[in-house]
């Protein structure tokens, strides 16, 4: 799965343990009727990713969705979802197509009234 959107937020690394687990965050926020501000976490060596992008260019992310299970004290199992990206990919505004500019349009030719118009209205 991708999500495109606007860089808003890249998070310090975090390591947590002796276990030296990493994790770094990520928000995007995507260019829709409503804009959602994404949290995508990036773990261990893919934290690495994020170095060389910041705040404000325009991305693809790839991503993968992980869900796990946790039973409370009383018994009562919890579920969470986490969303992990894999590789983000920067990405260029859509380059305008090669048209020259208005001002070397030529005008249409000048018709005659005289000649029938064949448009139905």
């Amino acid at each position: 799965m991708e999500i495109i959107g606007k860089i808003k937020l890249i998070n310090d690394e975090q390591t947590f343990g002796a276990s030296g687990f990493r994790k770094r965050e990520l928000v995007v926020t995507t260019d829709e009727q409503y804009p959602q501000m994404i949290l995508i976490e990036f773990v261990q060596d893919k934290c690495d990713l994020l170095n060389s992008y910041a705040v404000g260019q325009d991305v693809k992310v790839s991503i993968n969705i992980r869900g796990r299970e946790w039973i409370n004290p009383e018994g009562v199992a919890k579920y969470f979802n986490a969303i992990q990206g894999w590789r983000i990919e920067g990405i260029q505004a859509a380059a305008p197509q090669d048209l020259p500019p208005a001002d070397q349009f030529q005008p249409a030719a000048k018709t005659n009234d005289a000649e029938p118009d064949d448009l139905p209205f």
